[in-house]
C-alpha cells in the first residue's frame, strides 16, 4: 500500500483529500504545517507527498528543498491558490515532480498521483529497466553494428595518411564526428582542425573564409585576411555540405587539390597548405555531378576514399548503446541523473524510424530528461518529440498489405532488445509463451 503524506493548513481540503485518497486504497497522513510535515516524513517515510505552497510555519518551497534533499526518490506535488510563474519554476527546480492549482480538480489529483506511483514503481523495478551507466567521453562514435565496425575499419587505414575524403551520410548522422575522430587519429593531430558550413555562407564570402583576402579584394575588405587554408597547414579543413559550392569555388578548390597551393582573394601571389581536407555531404553527390551542377574531376578527387554512414533506422541495434552514451552526456551538461529506460520506452525508441538520425535522438533525450522528475524516463517524456511522419498513399496501402511483415518485423526488434529471452519479450509484447513460439514458427524466427 502507497503510503501518502498530505500538507495544507486548510483543514477542509486535509479531510477531504484524505477520505478521497483513503477511498481508494491510499496510506494516508496529514499535516497542517511544515513542521509537522517534515516530522511525518522523516517518522512515517511517506512515497508521495501532496505539499501546499502557503504554510503558517515555513515556505513550502523550503520544506520541499530539505525533503528532496534527504529523499531524492520521494514524489512530491505542489498545491498552490496563486498562478505564479516564479514560483512554479523554482518549484520544479528543487524537485517537485507536478503542481496543482487551487481548486483541486479530482480527476486531476488521480492523472497525477497515478503517475507518481508509476515513476515509484519504475524506480523500484531495477531488474527490468535499462539503467545507465555509461561515462561519457567527448568525440567517440558510438556503434557495434556491422555497418559501423566497417566505418572504424577505413577510419583506421585512413587516418594516418593525407588522403582527401569524403563522407555521405544523412542530416544527422554525425559526419563532422567522423572527420574529427579521422583527424584526432592522424599523425597532425595537433594541428588545427578547422570546419566550414559551406550552404551557410554566400560565394563571396566562402571564397574569403578559405583563402583569404587581401585589402581592398572587395567591398568591406578593409584589411588583409588570412583564409582557413592557410590557418590549417598541416591540419585538418572539414567542409560539410560540398555539394553547395559554386563553380568559381570549385575551381579554386580542385586547382589546391592538385597542386596544394591557392591565392588570396585580390592577390596573385601563390601560397602554399599542406592541409587535408574532408569534404562531407547528405546529397547524392554522384548525381549533382551527372546534371552538371558538379565538376567531375573534382569529385573523383574528393572521393579518393569515400565513407558512407548508415541513417540510425539502419543500425537500430547501435540505439541501446546510443541512449546509453547520450544519456550520460545529457546528464552531464544539465547537472541531471535520468539513468533508468523502461524496456517499453526502448523499445519505442528502436521501432521509430529516426528521420533526423543521431541528432534526433539526441535532441529527443535533452528534451525527456529535462521533463523527467526522477531517475526514470517515462514514455509522456518521449512520445511528444517523436514525429508522426506523413505516408503517401501508396506507402500506405504497401503497409496494409503486409501486416505480417510488420508483425514479424516488430517481434524480431523485441526479441533483439530482450536478448532473444523468451519471458522478458511476451512481458514487453503482452503475449503468452504459446502465441509467441507460434508467431516463431509461422514467421521462421530463429536465433541465428
Amino acid at each position: 500500500m502507497v503510503k501518502v503524506l498530505i500538507v495544507d493548513d486548510d483543514e477542509h481540503i486535509r479531510e477531504s483529500l484524505e477520505l478521497y485518497l483513503k477511498e481508494k486504497g491510499y496510506e494516508v497522513i496529514s499535516a497542517s504545517n511544515g513542521s509537522m510535515a517534515l516530522f511525518h516524513f522523516n517518522h512515517d517515510k511517506p512515497k508521495i507527498i501532496i505539499l501546499d505552497i502557503r504554510l503558517p510555519d515555513m515556505d513550502g518551497l523550503e520544506v520541499l528543498r530539505r525533503i528532496k534533499a534527504s529523499n531524492g526518490k520521494v514524489q512530491v506535488a505542489m498545491i498552490t491558490a496563486f498562478q505564479d510563474m516564479e514560483t512554479t519554476i523554482t518549484a520544479m527546480k528543487l524537485g517537485a515532480c507536478e503542481y496543482i492549482h487551487k481548486p483541486i480538480d479530482i480527476n486531476e489529483l488521480e492523472m497525477i498521483i497515478e503517475r507518481m506511483k508509476e515513476t515509484l514503481f519504475l524506480n523500484e523495478r531495477y531488474g527490468e529497466l535499462t539503467e545507465i551507466n555509461g561515462e561519457y567521453k567527448v568525440n567517440n562514435i558510438i556503434g557495434k553494428s556491422n555497418a559501423m565496425k566497417e566505418v572504424f575499419k577505413i577510419i583506421g587505414l585512413v587516418s594516418e595518411s593525407k588522403t582527401s575524403i569524403l563522407i555521405q551520410g544523412e542530416s544527422g548522422t554525425g559526419k563532422e564526428l567522423i572527420a574529427k575522430v579521422i583527424h584526432n587519429n592522424s599523425l597532425f593531430k595537433n594541428e588545427p582542425f578547422i570546419p566550414i558550413n559551406c550552404s551557410a555562407l554566400p560565394e563571396t564570402l566562402l571564397e574569403s573564409e578559405l583563402f583569404g583576402h587581401e585589402k581592398g579584394a572587395f567591398t568591406g575588405a578593409v584589411s588583409a585576411k588570412k583564409g582557413k587554408f592557410e590557418l590549417a597547414q598541416n591540419g585538418t579543413i572539414f567542409l560539410d555540405e560540398i555539394g553547395e559550392i559554386s563553380s568559381n569555388v570549385q575551381v579554386k578548390l580542385l586547382r589546391f587539390l592538385q597542386d596544394k597551393e591557392f591565392e588570396r582573394l585580390g592577390s596573385e601571389r601563390k601560397t602554399l597548405s599542406n592541409a587535408r581536407i574532408i569534404a562531407a555531404t547528405n546529397r547524392d553527390l554522384s548525381g549533382i555531378v551527372r546534371v552538371g551542377k558538379f565538376r567531375e574531376d573534382l569529385y573523383f578527387r574528393l572521393k579518393v576514399v569515400t565513407i558512407d554512414i548508415p541513417p540510425l533506422r539502419e543500425r537500430r541495434s547501435d540505439i541501446p548503446h546510443l541512449v546509453e552514451y547520450l544519456l550520460a552526456k545529457v546528464n552531464r551538461e544539465l547537472h541531471r541523473n535520468v539513468r533508468k529506460v523502461p524496456q517499453n520506452v526502448m523499445g519505442r525508441l528502436m521501432e521509430y524510424d529516426w528521420p533526423g538520425n543521431v541528432r534526433e535522438l539526441e535532441n529527443v533525450l535533452i528534451r525527456a530528461v529535462l521533463l523527467a522528475k526522477g531517475e526514470v524516463l517515462l514514455q509522456d517524456h518521449i512520445t511528444g518529440s517523436l514525429k508522426n511522419v506523413t505516408t503517401s498513399v501508396d506507402e500506405k496501402i504497401s503497409s496494409a498489405l503486409s501486416l505480417q511483415e510488420m508483425e514479424k518485423k516488430h517481434i524480431l526488434q523485441i526479441l533483439h532488445l530482450a536478448n532473444w529471452n523468451r519471458g522478458r519479450a511476451c512481458e514487453i509484447l503482452q503475449i503468452s509463451r504459446p502465441t509467441l513460439r507460434h508467431k516463431m514458427k509461422l514467421y521462421q524466427i530463429r536465433n541465428s
